[in-house]
């Protein structure tokens, strides 16, 4: 339904009421004093008409009239050809946009299919497995089914079973439910290696749905792929082969990524056929402030605070938004400036906005959810743990405090809003950042350049290995998990197992090979690569439990003195045990939030292979990368201004992982034309350019690498660029990367060349995850440098 200019939002819970349109939205938003200039850059993408199609024959039709009593009548085209593949029995991955209708897509023939399995001799009937990558989302989803099912009665028994599930709730899910939504977590680490005690639920599995299907990417993605085959193997040694329904967002070769991730053949349906409401996208740049900041630079006003301001003034139009936020802290902040805000305006208002992040209590990110989606929230500012499909249906508007990193999240995030078909607007807020400020400044990056592919590789032998391990545990692993026309594993696998055997992980008997110890190994391999336990925050006084914090992340957010902000409340942390994993905290209000300086040095340990370029060489061996986190500074609220730096007493983190490095002599550096002033900036943007192309060389993502750029490193004593895996023990893309280096870095090159910018952007040497706000960079003397390097 159109939103109109001359009617007021709605009041909580109800999303039948007229809206206004994002136009006069984002013009009341540019209309306040000083705020014209800030918008940078309009796109406007028109509304278009939905396309129906009949429903497909063998639905049963019970579940037509379940569905047409939830208020549709007829389903899209695009949904109706996903559903005549599933019931044909062909795996099938729908890509099309946010709030399309792919939940509905899989949910009727999943339904149909449990209906069928009612009115079977077992008492269990078919089954259905539901995968999704976040708790929310199963969650919610859990919620949609059940409404959905309602008429069906006890022939459809949903329960979810994840991490938060009771002793009790997971019994009744194990014996009786039939459609069970989880995650490949729980898969990973309980249902497949107690296999035996849900035989009954896999041996009559018909259906297997992956939501979210493109956040399976990079090493994770590889991992995951992993357990859908296992998950495949178990069930064929019941007699089941289910069909697998996936689900995502709009990606290139969607249908490429679904069959890299199942190992099956899968039918693409990416033809959006649903309707859709007017979008309005601004890019939007803060001010330049008062403050200065190094050299006498003027600093602009942060993100954070203008993204604070806009929520107020959405909230105050009565505006239902949610604001994207790339960290925790900056979602606490800005929930805390928008509530204190609203305060002075009307306290009713600042009751209605929120911070939504990991790290939550279960209880407390429940009852969130809940408030988002009946409307009792006006506004929310989350984490990307909402980017994903829950169902936040009756946003006017998101905010987006900085470019998420790849424009598959930005369209994604942006989608949330505009749900039911009515108009929406985006705001992209650009950080003090030259990747934002770029963005900003050349909308064409945004919008005239397709989403990225998803990448991940099912062969990848670092992951493959553990995963050999816990399958060899489930069921001894046999020749034909490897061979044949359609291969469990993939088949260099099998050169795997004669080395875990030598290290007394496998025995073979015959053509069988047997996991040789007593723990399972899924417990011993965390898919996400976590490590420890998370931190927990802890009330100083009453020992009352606010929540946790990864571990690896616990000594820059929750050091001593760090600014701690859980759902509109600050703290001040007075003491970080990392021996016991606890950070004792105390309620406070300083004027100031708290940011870590951390510094990342990369030793060589050891030196597999060295080739020489002419002068140069280019090596691959065994590396260890510190973090160190050594002070935090104490910075002003709205403006970000340093207001002083404070050392810290804490322990480096180490990664000892394996790395591909270049270097140059003194001679090569002055025949390129690279002075000593530009040399450090010319060496950074080589290394993000060379990280950004390495994913078309070696199957990663650009989050599983990292890198390090340094004029003179200790252990070479020379100009240094390092590219590393970012996983411990390594995962196979710097060892590809030296074997294809000089294809990998003459395309490199030639990337930085091509791309028509003078100075640098996100399409050649500005990096999206750089530490250090991606300065110094120097595109000219990358391009002399990379050229110098590949003469030889």
């Amino acid at each position: 339904m159109p939103m109109s200019d001359d009617h007021a939002p709605p009041e909580p819970g109800d999303t039948d009421a007229p809206r206004p349109s994002p136009r006069a939205v984002l013009g009341r938003l540019r209309g306040l004093p000083g705020r014209d200039e800030r918008l940078t850059h309009m796109e406007q993408l028109p509304a278009r008409p939905g396309r129906h199609a009949p429903w497909p024959e063998g639905i049963r039709p019970e579940v037509v009239e379940a569905v047409t009593s939830a208020g549709i009548d007829r389903p899209w085209t695009h949904q109706a050809l996903a559903v005549e593949a599933a019931l044909r029995g062909e795996s099938v991955v729908v890509s099309t946009g946010t709030a399309s209708g792919k939940s509905l897509a899989y949910q009727v023939p999943v339904l149909s299919a449990l209906l069928d399995g009612h009115a079977a001799p077992n008492r269990r009937g078919a089954t259905a497995l539901y995968l999704s990558p976040t708790k929310a989302l199963a969650a919610d989803q859990l919620r949609a089914l059940r409404r959905l099912a309602a008429p069906l009665g006890t022939a459809v028994r949903a329960a979810g079973y994840d991490g938060d599930t009771g002793q009790e709730e997971r019994s009744w899910a194990r014996e009786h439910a039939n459609l069970l939504l989880t995650n490949p977590d729980m898969l990973h680490r309980a249902l497949l290696p107690g296999h035996r005690r849900w035989s009954s639920f896999l041996r009559a599995l018909r259906y297997v749905v992956i939501d979210e299907c493109h956040v399976y990417r990079g090493v994770f993605g590889s991992h995951v792929a992993q357990v859908l085959r296992r998950l495949r193997r178990i069930c064929a040694s019941y007699g089941a082969r289910p069909v697998f329904l996936l689900a995502s967002a709009t990606t290139a070769e969607p249908g490429a990524a679904a069959e890299r991730l199942t190992g099956l053949p899968v039918t693409e349906v990416t033809d959006d056929a649903s309707p859709r409401g007017e979008l309005v996208f601004a890019l939007w740049e803060p001010p330049l402030t008062e403050a200065r900041g190094e050299r006498g630079v003027p600093v602009r006003r942060t993100a954070t605070a203008e993204t604070a301001e806009l929520l107020t003034d959405l909230a105050t139009q009565r505006v239902r938004t949610v604001a994207f936020v790339r960290s925790r802290r900056g979602a606490e902040l800005i929930a805390l400036i928008a509530q204190e805000r609203l305060a002075d305006v009307d306290a009713s208002l600042a009751r209605r906005v929120a911070a939504y992040r990991g790290g939550y209590l279960p209880e407390e990110r429940r009852a969130l959810e809940r408030a988002l989606h009946s409307g009792d929230l006006l506004g929310l500012a989350a984490t990307n743990a909402l980017e994903l499909g829950v169902d936040v249906a009756g946003l006017d508007a998101v905010l987006l405090a900085g470019y998420p990193g790849t424009r598959a999240s930005l369209w994604q995030q942006a989608g949330r809003a505009g749900r039911q078909r009515q108009g929406a607007l985006a705001v992209l807020v650009a950080r003090d950042d030259p990747l934002d400020t770029y963005l900003v400044h050349h909308p064409e990056a945004l919008f005239r350049r397709p989403v990225e592919s998803t990448v991940l590789d099912p062969g990848n032998p670092y992951v493959l290995t553990p995963h050999l391990c816990a399958a060899a545990a489930e069921l001894p692993l046999t020749e034909a998990d490897f061979t044949g026309s359609t291969p469990l594993f993939d088949p260099a696998a099998a050169e795997l197992l004669p080395k875990l055997a030598a290290r007394a992980l496998l025995r073979r008997r015959g053509d069988t090979w047997y996991w040789t110890r007593r723990e399972r190994p899924a417990e011993l391999t965390g898919i996400r690569g976590e490590g420890s336990e998370p931190v927990r925050v802890v009330e100083d006084g009453t020992g009352r439990l606010l929540g946790t914090v990864d571990e690896a992340a616990s000594h820059s957010t929750v050091h001593e003195g760090a600014v701690h902000l859980h759902q509109g409340h600050s703290y001040v942390v007075r003491e970080l045990d990392l021996d016991n994993g606890v950070a004792l905290v105390e309620r406070a209000s300083p004027p100031w939030t708290t940011s870590a300086r951390e510094v990342t040095d990369l030793s060589v340990l050891e030196t597999d292979t060295t080739v020489p370029w002419g002068d140069a060489r280019l090596s691959f061996g065994s590396v260890e990368v510190t973090h160190h986190v050594v002070s935090f500074l104490r910075r002003r609220l709205l403006t970000g201004e340093v207001l002083g730096e404070t050392k810290l007493d804490l322990p480096p983190r180490t990664l000892r992982t394996r790395a591909v490095w270049w270097t140059v002599t003194e001679d090569q550096v002055e025949a390129a034309g690279v002075d000593r002033e530009i040399l450090p900036g010319a060496l950074h943007a080589a290394e993000h350019a060379s990280i950004g192309m390495l994913p078309l060389f070696a199957t990663c993502d650009r989050w599983d690498i990292g890198g390090v750029s340094t004029a003179l490193h200790p252990d070479t004593l020379l100009p240094t660029v390092f590219v590393h895996d970012g996983h411990p023990g390594g995962a196979g893309f710097a060892e590809r990367a030296f074997h294809t280096a000089r294809r990998w870095l003459t395309a490199t090159r030639d990337a930085i060349a091509a791309c028509e910018c003078s100075t640098g952007c996100p399409s050649c040497i500005q990096s999206p995850k750089c530490g250090n706000g991606n300065d110094p960079l120097h595109k000219a003397g990358a391009i002399r440098l990379l050229t110098e390097l590949l003469r030889h």
